[in-house]
């Protein structure tokens, strides 16, 4: 526990295991990293018991290298898995990972999750997909080169450890023999970073070399039975296995010898358990027998001997196995060894692959989903023409998805309030900006006609009521304490996508927190927001602050049927379709009908002038004057409404009359 981290202790590891070297890079300031470094090695060496020289690359950064996304963000955005079935497939990665290798599963998923800050590197690795995107025999030929290549990263630790058997080696012998092919295809690049893979890739002739020499083809699973080293590698193991192979063999050649030397006709060579091999010989011949000769056993029709020359014999093909055993795990430790010396170099060659293998899955990706090539750049702009959702659109297939538009300059427009019905697709096309700027950074393509991105730096998500029941906080307190979060963190060049913010209380109480975290984003904030809601009050933000537009989705209504065309056009809603979106639902037409009347009857009531001073006055949440309740009605968004909730506010209503 307490001893673990003590600051000089830890510093003492540190230099042990990495250097001095990479020990200086650490910040001087800040022991914590020290500290944690330390114990974390202390952990490794107290649990491995082995040596750890394979971890020597010490990398340490900071904030500033990569986008922030908490927790929220990566559930919302559904980057690794879905939120509903928490399963990869419908997610981000499902889309993107095209991968052959597991270290390039990896390492692309370790770019989802960490995507990039700076210019320069975005580029660097959206310049090699696109180079792999121009090329398609030399990409298809590189992907064909790393399907099935092994987990040289998980092999080469096993062997570090000492743990890896005789399949181990000759699994990454395969992987290794696929790696000059590899560099051949990958040297006919001219692109800057697949150069310098190419420079990366060591193709480890002389380790698979080794390999194929020393260890048979089909080792067995065991490495202390024997069986392993391949024949012709060394002499005394071929030796002791000529004994064993030929025991019986060697033994009839015994036994004709001694027939012809004695003239003993009947003379053959047994064994038995008790006491091994023995020379028989019938009571018709017993005065032949040479002086040599020791009586061991007498029979009824003969005698058994022994001979000195036999004993020997017999302790060479006995032992012979033993002995070849010894040897054999002997030859296969050392050649673990000297592999594992080599772990630098194998571990820098399975980098170089994995990424290989990551960037030739976003370029496939690419040319089969049609994405463009985004510009990436520190103007804080989002400019996106004929956006896509990369998930939604692979599961639905690409003729029912309908692409939108998205604009946000650096000064003007930062703050896009999108209204309109439930199901229309606010969310899709939230999300969809939000990945379109992630894939954007991680070095990507994106599903767009052209995309123009300024460099965000973190992305923020508060999405609809995904309660944290289990946690015991109501749907209300969750979003409540998500939203403080990111009006604390987020910065002017982060990005925001609020949906919904404020559904989880009464009308008003939500329509001011709404309207007052709005104002907060366009004003004080300026960052980047796409702010979905139902209010329809706030549309009359875009005239009273400069940088927000009104968006709503369009809607194509054929009297009380409605068709939702998925598309973002400028301009608030000017109705909410509460009753066709139940009616979609399947709600009964009963209730349908009923709740028309209800609408016309409130429709049909004078409206007074609501100005946001007049509201204070007229509704104070805890005791509600008769003459609010005409006001409660009209500001009820119906369709935020369940039918359930629906109905008890028509009790209450009724109640409050009486």
């Amino acid at each position: 526990g307490e001893r673990r981290f003590r600051l000089a202790e830890e510093e003492k590891n540190i230099r042990a295991q990495y250097g001095e070297e990479a020990f200086s890079k650490l910040p001087a300031g800040e022991p914590a990293a020290a500290m944690a470094l330390g114990g974390l090695l202390n952990y490794l060496y107290e649990t491995q018991k082995t040596d750890l020289s394979h971890i020597r690359e010490l990398d340490y950064y900071r904030q500033g290298r990569f986008m922030e996304l908490d927790l929220a963000a990566r559930r919302n955005l559904e980057l690794t898995e879905t939120l509903r079935s928490k399963e990869k497939k419908g997610s981000l990665l499902w889309v993107l990972d095209k991968t052959k290798t597991p270290m390039g599963g990896r390492m692309l998923r370790s770019w989802l999750e960490q995507p990039l800050l700076s210019v320069t590197d975005i580029d660097r690795r959206s310049s090699a997909v696109a180079a792999l995107v121009d090329d398609t025999i030399r990409r298809e030929e590189l992907i064909a080169g790393m399907t099935g290549l092994g987990d040289m990263e998980r092999l080469i630790g096993r062997i570090v450890y000492g743990t890896a058997g005789g399949r181990d080696l000759t699994s990454l012998r395969a992987a290794m023999e696929k790696l000059p092919n590899l560099k051949e295809q990958l040297s006919g690049f001219s692109d800057r970073r697949l150069t310098k893979l190419t420079a990366e890739l060591d193709t480890l002739d002389d380790i698979s070399g080794d390999i194929a020499a020393a260890i048979c083809d089909e080792p067995p699973f065991s490495v202390r039975e024997g069986g392993i080293i391949r024949d012709g590698f060394n002499e005394e193991v071929d030796r002791l296995r000529h004994i064993l192979k030929s025991g019986k063999g060697v033994m009839a050649e015994m036994e004709a010898k001694e027939k012809e030397k004695t003239g003993i006709r009947t003379l053959k060579i047994g064994y038995n358990k008790v006491f091994g091999y023995y020379i028989e010989v019938s009571n018709a011949f017993k005065e032949q027998v040479p002086e040599t000769y020791i009586r061991k056993q007498t029979l009824v029709n003969g005698e058994r001997f022994i001979t000195q020359e036999l004993k020997d014999l017999e302790h060479e093909i006995l032992t012979a196995s033993e002995r070849v055993v010894a040897l054999e795990y002997e030859l296969f430790s050392a050649l673990r060894q000297q592999i594992a010396d080599n772990a630098g170099r194998i571990q820098k060659t399975a980098a170089a692959v994995a990424e290989c293998d990551a960037l030739c899955s976003f370029a496939s990706v690419a040319v089969h989903n049609n994405f463009c090539r985004p510009e990436v750049d520190e103007s804080g702009v989002i400019e996106i023409t004929a956006g896509r959702h990369p998930v939604v659109e692979k599961v639905r297939g690409d003729a029912f998805f309908v692409p939108n538009d998205t604009h946000m300059g650096a000064k003007e427009d930062r703050v896009a309030i999108i209204t309109g019905p439930n199901m229309a697709g606010k969310s899709t096309y939230m999300r969809q900006v939000a990945l379109i700027v992630l894939m954007a950074q991680v070095g990507c393509f994106v599903p767009a006609q052209r995309a123009h991105i300024g460099v965000v730096d973190r992305i923020f998500t508060r999405i609809g009521a995904s309660d944290d029941l289990a946690a015991g906080q109501s749907t209300f307190m969750v979003e409540m304490t998500e939203v403080s979060e990111l009006l604390r963190c987020a910065t002017k060049n982060s990005l925001l996508i609020l949906d919904e913010i404020g559904r989880g209380t009464s009308t008003f109480d939500g329509m001011s927190i709404a309207r007052a975290v709005l104002e907060h984003c366009a004003g004080k904030l300026k960052a980047k927001t796409l702010f979905a809601t139902h209010y329809h009050e706030l549309t009359t933000l875009e005239q009273e602050l400069p940088n927000v537009r009104n968006y709503n989705v369009a809607v194509h209504a054929r009297g009380e049927d409605i068709v939702f065309l998925r598309k973002i056009v400028p301009g608030g809603a000017d109705r909410s379709y509460g009753i066709e979106v139940a009616k979609l639902a399947g709600l009964p037409d009963t209730v349908l009908k009923r709740a028309r009347e209800i609408l016309r009857e409130l429709e049909s009531q004078p409206r007074q002038p609501h100005t946001p001073a007049a509201r204070e006055d007229q509704v104070s949440l805890e005791g509600m004057a008769e003459g609010a309740v005409a006001d409660i009605i009209r500001r009820t968004q119906v369709d935020a409404l369940s039918p359930l909730e629906a109905l008890n506010l028509l009790y209450e209503l009724k109640s409050k009359l009486q």
